[in-house]
């Protein structure tokens, strides 16, 4: 996570870029949004989920979003892209840590209500691959589009090159080359894939999430976020649900799509995070490994849970938002 300070910095900062009162991006009062609807009611009061404190400014923008009459997608597209435009942010768009060859490569996937869904993976050269993913899922039969293809088609599509390689990241990234060591693995409270749900004013369901992926990576490597059923999962029907930490556990659990099947099944989104999360700690070992779901309900109940402490998230219900830390395991 980001030290106290500097986040505070950054949220005042893109407060002042989106138009909103910086004081209600950082309230934390549990209270307003503790009591959620009745079981059975669909809930279309706007209710949105984002991961990491960046999630604050994610949120912020997407409730600017619906109340320009956007839809659940609009506000988890839009939302996750203002974190990627954001420089600071090491693990996410612009800035992002690079693979161990020096470029930096993203990840995205977007899912609606209607269970459509786009991504790319291994995309290079392009801000936005959020919005990518999204004209993947609109424009084309396919859901996943890799690589040079998904540059391709970015590019044909309207979206500009640019070098997403900070000076920041450069320097950090040459830093690491003098000893060049590489383990696949996350500190266990230093990784900030956005991922974001959310519920528009319709009731709707969609979700985002977006990532550089492991700092200095073997180049080629893709992780969860890009992929339906492992870093997101929406099923209007029931809920929806992304995850953030280490790809690889994700994947070889298919953790939000468990997620949202625990939920149809008459879980909570809290139990059902923290069986997901249960079943990673009883196959692998995770004394260095983080995963963090967050998983939200059609009627408005949210839930989180984490391995180790450390993960937090944003929830905002309406035009009130509140950053929650995630129960852990450990």
């Amino acid at each position: 996570m980001l030290p106290r300070r500097t986040f505070l910095r950054r949220a005042a900062a893109m407060a002042a870029i989106l138009g909103v009162d910086p004081t209600r991006l950082l309230r934390a009062k549990t209270a307003p949004l503790s009591a959620a609807p009745m079981k059975g009611e669909r809930f279309k009061g706007g209710h949105m989920l984002a991961t990491w404190n960046h999630g604050l400014v994610s949120n912020a923008e997407g409730w600017r979003q619906m109340q320009q009459g956007g839809s659940a997608l609009d506000a988890v597209v839009e939302g996750t892209a203002v974190v990627e435009s954001d420089p600071t942010g090491t693990s996410v768009g612009l800035g992002g840590r690079p693979d161990r060859s020096g470029r930096v490569t993203l990840d995205a996937c977007v899912m609606n209500a209607e269970g459509h869904a786009g991504g790319v993976c291994f995309l290079e050269d392009i801000e936005h691959p959020v919005r990518v993913a999204r004209a993947v899922m609109e424009d084309t039969p396919h859901v996943l589009l890799a690589g040079d293809g998904a540059r391709d088609f970015a590019l044909a599509k309207g979206f500009e090159a640019c070098n997403l390689l900070t000076e920041d990241s450069r320097k950090a990234w040459e830093e690491w080359r003098q000893s060049a060591q590489y383990h696949p693995i996350i500190n266990v409270e230093n990784h900030d894939t956005i991922g974001m749900i959310a519920q528009d004013l319709d009731g709707r369901l969609a979700g985002a999430c977006t990532t550089s992926g492991l700092a200095y990576k073997l180049r080629g490597r893709v992780g969860d976020s890009p992929i339906i059923g492992a870093g997101l999962f929406v099923d209007d029907e029931v809920g929806a649900c992304t995850a953030t930490g280490l790809g690889e556990a994700v994947m070889k659990t298919l953790g939000s799509f468990l997620v949202v099947e625990l939920m149809r099944q008459g879980a909570s989104p809290a139990e059902a995070c923290l069986e997901a999360v249960e079943r990673i700690s009883r196959k692998m070992p995770v004394d260095d490994l983080q995963v963090g779901y967050l998983a939200m309900d059609t009627q408005g109940n949210a839930g989180a849970q984490s391995i180790h402490g450390g993960f937090n998230y944003a929830r905002s219900v309406g035009d009130q938002t509140e950053l929650i830390d995630a129960p852990s395991l450990r």
